[in-house]
């Protein structure tokens, strides 16, 4: 069953991302909103991370988040989505998984 994992907390305040990461299956999707999507600041080893996932998994991001924090230069897998997007994703997903 697949799982869209959803993180919204900072990367560099806890081990949250890193948790999510090391559970992710071949079919799941993370989708980072909130300050998780510091995570994709280059030069970062939780951008490092990200591009060492594999291909398989789905990487999206919130882009009101990505805009409002002012990111750049962004991995070319990473799909931007709006709020219908999101809610998208949690009914294409079997199973959502909030890393509260």
């Amino acid at each position: 069953m697949a799982t869209l994992h959803l993180l919204s907390h900072s990367p560099f305040a806890d081990s949250r991302l890193a948790s999510c990461l090391q559970l992710l299956s071949a079919e799941d999707a993370l989708l980072l909103t909130g300050d998780a999507v510091y995570a994709l600041q280059t030069g970062t080893a939780q951008r490092q991370a990200l591009e060492l996932m594999p291909v398989s998994i789905a990487l999206f991001a919130l882009e009101e988040d990505v805009i409002a924090r002012g990111l750049a230069a962004l991995p070319e897998r990473l799909q931007m989505i709006d709020y219908a997007g999101f809610v998208e994703l949690c009914c294409r997903y079997d199973r959502t998984n909030a890393w509260l």
